[in-house]
């Protein structure tokens, strides 16, 4: 379920004209993380139901602890403060809402498992290109995004200034007063310009401990002056160098599967992008929480960017694996879409944020998708892949359906694709 919220709604809290967050709804908040979630309240519940049998109490209870849990999301949503404005509010502990199953906040997957130090995520270096090694780069992006899933981007084309300046525009936006931020704040998923908390924030199991503004570019455009003025020009700047650079990705991942160089570019599945920037604020109590669940995106691919503090880790060989931060590098990653259509020879990363007591952990995530024109159209596995490979492994779908699913299903977990397979 989701709630379609106004960015222009008036915030409770407010008084003198200065904004300031409600400490009545956050405890509120705080409330749920006593016994209305762990287990029956008294004052919900009287000591003694002789009207309902056991099982139907306990039906009851879990009714209510649903209904009590679900209220603290809305608690939390209406203050339009986000994660900031609650750590901003004084809290020493995380709400109830954002406490994750410990299993899913563990290093490796399986108890006792030792870590294998020697696995790092690759790097290559594009310098390569212009001297004549574009064969040896295509082999490495063949060779890394059928195993990994991801790498690391060396001389890429965006200068170390634009970066900079990027991660700087957003900390601007998530730092600025409150109650100019919070006039950008909706769910609404048609507006091209929006600041929240949890995109998934009505169907998660568990709250994530981060902030997001996203910013959707229809075929590849977005007027400017949509922008926040506050970091309107880093915005500007950095996705001018990002559609470059797409462009050069989608030709190289061509090539590694052994397809013609524009093969990617004329099947139109990356001509839209959203770019969606993360503020982690730091954390109380990390070891009870996650910046962000484990997931894989819905996208044909994915282009990150990092700031120096870390905690973005992928799952490789049941274990997990920090994407180290190293100066001027992006991340591209594989998306869901791209695994389908390349019919398992790509692999989708999985992959997580950890939440830190340092921060704020900035990010920005560009994820690419087919045009408006064919958001509804049917991608199915590439036919010269099936033909390579024996048969289909995945149905045909559009990124429309497939995007439904998704934000249906949210950050559970688990992968959407194999409710696509045939």
């Amino acid at each position: 379920m989701r709630r379609e919220m106004s960015p222009n709604s008036a915030l409770q809290g407010q008084e003198s004209g200065a904004f300031q967050v409600s400490r009545s709804v956050f405890l509120i908040i705080l409330g749920v993380a006593g016994d209305h979630i762990m287990g029956v309240s008294s004052s919900i519940f009287p000591t003694s139901l002789p009207s309902l049998s056991l099982a139907q109490n306990t039906m009851a209870s879990m009714k209510v602890n649903e209904q009590e849990f679900y209220r603290a999301k809305v608690d939390f949503d209406e203050t339009k403060a986000g994660v900031k404005g609650l750590l901003d509010s004084g809290v020493q502990k995380i709400p109830e809402i954002f406490v994750h199953p410990p299993e899913n906040v563990l290093q490796n997957l399986s108890p006792g498992t030792q870590k294998n130090l020697n696995l790092k995520v690759p790097v290559i270096d594009f310098e390569r290109i212009e001297g004549g090694k574009r064969g040896e780069i295509v082999g490495e992006i063949q060779k890394v995004a059928g195993n990994w899933g991801i790498f690391q981007v060396l001389n890429h084309g965006i200068p170390s200034s634009v970066m900079e300046e990027m991660i700087q525009g957003i900390r601007r936006f998530h730092e600025q007063p409150q109650e100019v931020k919070m006039a950008w704040y909706s769910r609404e998923h048609e507006q091209r310009v929006k600041y929240y908390s949890n995109g998934d924030l009505y169907v998660s199991k568990a709250v994530n401990w981060r902030d997001s503004i996203s910013c959707h570019y229809a075929d590849g455009v977005l007027d400017p002056n949509a922008l926040p003025p506050v970091c309107r020009e880093a915005i500007r700047n950095y996705m001018e160098m990002m559609m470059k650079l797409k462009n050069t990705l989608a030709q190289l991942l061509s090539e590694a599967l052994g397809l013609d160089t524009n093969y990617l570019t004329n099947l139109d599945c990356m001509k839209t992008a959203t770019l969606v920037c993360h503020y982690y604020p730091s954390c109380p109590e990390p070891n009870l929480t996650l910046g962000a669940t484990k997931h894989s995106d819905p996208s044909f691919l994915t282009i990150l960017l990092q700031d120096t503090i870390g905690g973005l880790q992928v799952l490789q060989k049941n274990q997990w694996v920090d994407v180290e931060p190293i100066k001027d590098a992006i991340i591209v990653n594989i998306g869901d879409l791209m695994q389908l259509i390349t019919n398992d020879k790509f692999k989708s990363v999985e992959h997580r944020v950890r939440s830190a007591r340092i921060g704020p952990r900035i990010s920005a995530a560009c994820f690419f998708y087919p045009s408006i024109a064919n958001n509804s159209k049917p991608y199915g596995p590439i036919n010269e892949l099936v033909e390579e490979m024996g048969a289909p492994i995945y149905r045909e779908t559009g990124h429309k359906e497939y995007m439904a699913y998704y934000r249906e299903k949210g950050l559970d977990g688990t992968s959407s694709l194999p409710f696509f397979k045939l």
